[in-house]
């Protein structure tokens, strides 16, 4: 059985100056994690840079703005054109990114295949979780 959707794509990273950079991404989901999402982002000097967040957070910010602490989504446009903007945020600085709704649409759609939403807190398994948090094990 799939445990897991990804898929790669480039994101437009948008610079302060207005530059526009086109960074690597690999979206992932794992039903062993089945409320969040991970973008991994390939940097040139760090090589994969993550940013895990809620599954529901990027579902919601497909429709509206969403999302006020460190990652901030929304649409913007329509149809094979439309975009998603991804604002992160961190103490070291803050990020613009956009890349294609359609195909984040495509991939999100299929991690809802793999776990429906309302299967999400039965895929979790939180005694084997809480068991290594209480054992100190990772």
């Amino acid at each position: 059985m799939t445990s897991c959707v990804d898929h790669m794509l480039d994101m437009e990273l948008t610079s302060p100056l207005g530059e526009r950079i086109l960074v690597p991404t690999h979206l992932l989901y794992r039903s062993q994690d089945p409320l969040a999402v991970q973008l991994l982002f390939q940097d040139g000097l760090q090589g994969l840079v993550p940013w895990v967040f809620a599954r529901d957070l990027l579902t919601a910010g497909t429709r509206t703005l969403s999302g006020d602490g460190d990652v901030q989504v929304w649409p913007d446009g329509s149809g094979s054109e439309a975009l998603l903007h991804l604002l992160l945020s961190s103490p070291h600085g803050s990020a613009h990114l956009t890349a294609s709704l359609p195909a984040i649409e495509r991939w999100r759609h299929r991690t809802y295949q793999l776990v429906p939403a309302a299967r999400e807190t039965q895929a979790l398994d939180l005694e084997t979780h809480l068991a290594q948090f209480l054992d100190g094990a990772t």
